[in-house]
């Protein structure tokens, strides 16, 4: 499998590609704008989106989930629930951007195929009640859960310091060297979050 990203406006969110190249199939992780460009990175990998797969649905993941849905419309889009359903739609707006049809609901155990790879959803919540981290093979693709040297904040609607904190801990558990793709900001690993990380370091010693 190959990962690329690129930041997309207009909050320098990373949009993540898994890429099954000889299938020529990826995922779309977090489309949060820039359609353009998105579909730019689509055309050089030459790879067709068969899922779009949101961490959290906070806006800033999931401004150009329509403009693809127009240009794809048979992809599925999984989100996890509690981003979804009884949530302020100006902060999480998918219900208004796609319809209900479209959505596909996933939570902790889940796990999707992308090409021959599979996608485990692993449930982090804390920076909203709906957050997941997405683990394939050693990438774990963290939204805004983890960030290298940071955490995500705690003070929208449904965010909570408990919940990110066991989160936290929950991540920093797992066994080996794996690399942390956050939603913002530089990608790290974890065996440098656990020597480096004020908010991680914390949470592994709770």
């Amino acid at each position: 499998m190959e990962i690329k990203y690129l930041p997309v406006a207009p909050y320098g969110t990373n949009c993540y590609f898994l890429c099954d190249k000889e299938a020529g199939v990826c995922a779309v992780i977090d489309p949060g704008g820039s359609p353009e460009q998105i579909q730019k990175v689509l055309d050089q990998l030459g790879c067709k989106p068969c899922v779009i797969f949101l961490t959290h649905g906070h806006y800033d993941h999931t401004g150009a989930v329509a403009d693809l849905l127009a240009q794809y419309p048979e992809t599925p889009v999984y989100i996890h629930r509690r981003d979804y359903e009884g949530v302020d739609t100006r902060l999480f707006p998918l219900s208004t951007q796609v319809p209900p049809e479209a959505v596909t609901f996933y939570a902790e155990g889940d796990t999707v195929d992308v090409g021959s790879a599979a996608v485990e959803v692993l449930y982090t919540p804390g920076h909203s009640e709906g957050s997941v981290t997405l683990r394939c093979g050693s990438a774990l693709f963290c939204g805004d859960t983890l960030f290298a040297g940071s955490c995500g904040r705690t003070d929208f609607a449904g965010g909570s310091v408990e919940k990110i904190m066991a989160s936290l801990k929950r991540l920093g558990q797992l066994e080996g060297d794996l690399d942390v793709l956050p939603g913002h900001m530089d990608t790290s690993t974890l065996e440098q979050e656990r020597k480096s990380n004020p908010y991680l370091r914390q949470a592994l010693r709770s």
